[in-house]
């Protein structure tokens, strides 16, 4: 039974909670832990999520799932930590980054321990001494870097049951790839040597790798060990050889692992760059799905359970943004309790660094591109959708239309067509706003262009795209590019989605299943409540009667979680400081015959692809106005004269200077230039005028 069900038991149970550093696990109604988080100060911490002054992604769905909160105190931060990472992975809450698991990368291990140490594939990083190179992502990246040692160091490759059994030597030794200590005596310094030499070349210390061969060369020639020599100056080149196809990417002598992530909605994408003295040695992958949290909380997540049992700890650790001060202070001290020695946690501005974590970023947003089955992820966005806005039908092809214009002038529309949730720019549109105005006597005439009303705007693009659409209709092409959409965007509030509501219905097409789903975007609005504390406590005041609204409606139906009340939760954190209050409403999605605004999650799928429909749909309106705009501002009074062309307009321009001296010349002026006849002449003169108030000059008689 939860302890948990309304206002009044939430409030009684945050009463209870302690002060001191701890983690807590909030548990569902149905006694699921659905989020783990550690805290300084637990009381003030979990209070935050239902005072409305947190703004990570999720936590408006907390105030109707959470049925118990349970907390474990502990002595310091770097103790919650640790902590809560056990309780991430014992638990795997939805609401918290899961790591998959490393048991599925395959890492290298050297023991030596060992009387032979030898390299040898595993798939967990153990605390027995041993040292551990990788993870690698895939068995064919791990199996060539161990053919690689196999080829230049010569330790033994078989197992320690052949070893202490083989009664003679293998093919390894014949082919000259391990000295036979199964069967011949070696030399167990020498042999040392190369397993010292192995863990720097997969460490990435290559300048200490070939300083060290280039010592123990010329040691041996001097000694006149000239064999010893030879197999050492061959092993230099070879290694050299090898190290020449790593990239640079840094000037410095410090470990670097650098973090790039690329997000689209709820998939993620993390790409680590190991870089060692300076070269790139190697990068893996990450994929993330329905990751609803913040960057800094995923960053911060992934990281933890990165290195919890990554093989090797870098000196500085790079990533693209910075974290929350409660991840970052326990991060940094736990990754040098790892290590030994300082970690610095490092998001560079400028310099080599700057560089790199772009560079990461980049590989990310690539691997993104060829990594994801983008046909799955389309589907999942179309049918979250589907379901969070109650559309009849998945929306495979949306259309969005965005109006543009400078005060009434140069307005035109464009229509962006998404498909499977891409864009299909053979579909795009665009539209040239005529508009309409009142003559003097009182008729009607076109205005093309000069419209100042979006409503009217909207209403006459929508009018003319769908007369298209029920044309092809009528002549039975369902594959025209002009048929009905499965879903319409509208730029805008409930006005827009009022006009192009009624340009449908006046059109006859039916909206539904039956005909087109139509919902309106608008965008994120700001607005000042006032000014000092006074204002920033009515701001709370408000949230905490959002809050306790939406603790009533959701015993009362089972409706989406949030979707009540997150409208009026802010998105924005308020700072007490700051003499200004605003309150921030997200961004809404207006839907026919329900009332209140539909907000989509920040963060989800869906709300991206609704969002980039929106984006590209603006993008091609500003692009088109910006182009119409540009050809009026290259158009002159003699384009409208009825019979100058281009090339006479230029012959005009070259005699007379400028449009100002073509209008004061005289008609006998006009009539010397090559191709201007009397009557061209004439129109001239008419048209444009005299700039001296004295208008026209009449012909000579």
């Amino acid at each position: 039974m939860p302890r948990i069900v309304d206002a009044d038991s939430l409030e009684d149970a945050l009463s209870r909670l302690p002060g001191e550093p701890g983690v807590y696990l909030m548990r569902d109604r149905d006694g699921e832990v659905v989020y783990v988080g550690k805290a300084r100060s637990l009381r003030a911490r979990v209070r935050q999520y239902f005072n409305g002054t947190d703004t990570r992604l999720f936590v408006p769905m907390l105030a109707k799932l959470v049925g118990d909160i349970e907390t474990i105190v502990v002595g310091n931060d770097k103790e919650a930590f640790l902590l809560e990472n056990n309780l991430i992975k014992e638990h795997r809450p939805r609401f918290n980054v899961k790591l998959r698991d490393d048991s599925n990368y395959l890492v290298l291990r050297l023991d030596p321990k060992a009387k032979w140490p030898r390299l040898e594939l595993v798939r967990q990083v153990g605390h027995d001494g041993a040292w551990f190179f990788g993870p690698y992502h895939s068995a064919r990246s791990a199996r060539a870097t161990l053919r690689v040692v196999n080829r230049h160091f010569k330790l033994r490759t078989c197992s320690d049951f052949a070893l202490a059994h083989r009664t003679r030597a293998c093919l390894q030794y014949q082919i000259d790839r391990c000295p036979g200590p199964c069967v011949f005596e070696v030399d167990a310094a020498a042999y040392a040597d190369q397993v010292g030499d192995v863990r720097l070349f997969l460490s990435g210390r290559h300048r200490e790798l070939v300083d060290g061969l280039r010592t123990r060369m010329a040691h041996a020639a001097e000694s006149l060990e000239f064999e010893t020599a030879a197999r050492l100056r061959d092993q230099l080149q070879a290694v050299e050889t090898t190290l020449q196809a790593q990239q640079i990417v840094g000037t410095d002598d410090v470990d670097q692992d650098a973090f790039g992530m690329y997000r689209e909605g709820g998939q993620v994408e993390i790409v680590v760059m190991h870089v060692r003295e300076g070269k790139l040695q190697q990068t893996q992958t990450y994929s993330l799905k329905s990751m609803e949290l913040p960057d800094e909380v995923v960053l911060a997540s992934f990281l933890a359970a990165y290195y919890e049992k990554a093989a090797f700890v870098p000196d500085e650790v790079v990533i693209p943004s910075a974290l929350a001060e409660d991840d970052a202070g326990p991060l940094v001290e736990w990754l040098r309790d790892r290590k030994g020695r300082k970690v610095a946690v490092v998001v560079p501005e400028r310099g080599d660094r700057r560089k790199l974590v772009a560079l990461a970023g980049r590989n990310a947003a690539s691997s993104f591109a060829s990594r994801r089955d983008r046909r799955e992820d389309s589907e999942l966005a179309l049918q979250r959708l589907q379901e969070r806005l109650g559309l009849s039908k998945l929306p495979r092809v949306i259309e969005c239309y965005d109006i543009s214009h400078i005060q009434g002038s140069d307005t035109v529309a464009s229509m962006v067509t998404f498909v499977e949730g891409a864009p299909d720019k053979s579909r795009y549109r665009n539209f040239k706003i005529r508009g309409v105005r009142a003559d003097a006597d009182g008729t009607l005439a076109s205005q093309t262009g000069r419209q100042n009303d979006d409503f009217a705007s909207m209403y006459e693009v929508l009018g003319r795209r769908f007369q298209r659409a029920l044309s092809a209709t009528d002549r039975g092409d369902d594959d025209d590019a002009w048929s009905l959409p499965d879903l319409v965007v509208i730029d805008g509030g409930k006005g827009q989605l009022g006009q192009v509501l009624t340009a449908i219905a006046d059109l006859g097409v039916p909206v539904g299943a039956e005909g087109v789903d139509v919902v309106a975007l608008a965008k994120e609005r700001r607005s000042a409540i006032g000014r000092g504390r006074a204002a920033v406590a009515q701001l709370k005041q408000r949230r905490r009667e959002a809050q306790a609204a939406q603790t009533e409606a959701s015993v009362a139906q089972d409706a989406t979680p949030g979707a009540a009340w997150v409208e009026h939760v802010l998105q924005e954190q308020v700072d007490t400081s700051d003499p200004d209050a605003f309150e921030v409403r997200p961004e809404r999605v207006f839907v026919p015959g329900i009332k209140d605004p539909i907000v989509l999650k920040p963060g989800s799928s869906e709300r991206y692809l609704m969002e980039r429909v929106r984006d590209e749909a603006h993008r091609f309106a500003i692009e088109l106005h910006r182009k119409r705009r540009g050809k009026r501002a290259l158009h002159s009074s003699l384009d409208d004269v009825e019979g100058v062309g281009p090339a006479l307009k230029r012959s005009l321009i070259k005699h007379f200077g400028s449009i100002a001296a073509i209008r004061a010349a005289s008609f006998e002026q006009l009539c010397a230039v090559r191709g201007v006849g009397r009557a061209l002449a004439q129109r001239i003169v008419e048209q444009l005028g005299r700039d001296d108030g004295s208008g026209p000059v009449s012909p000579a008689t």
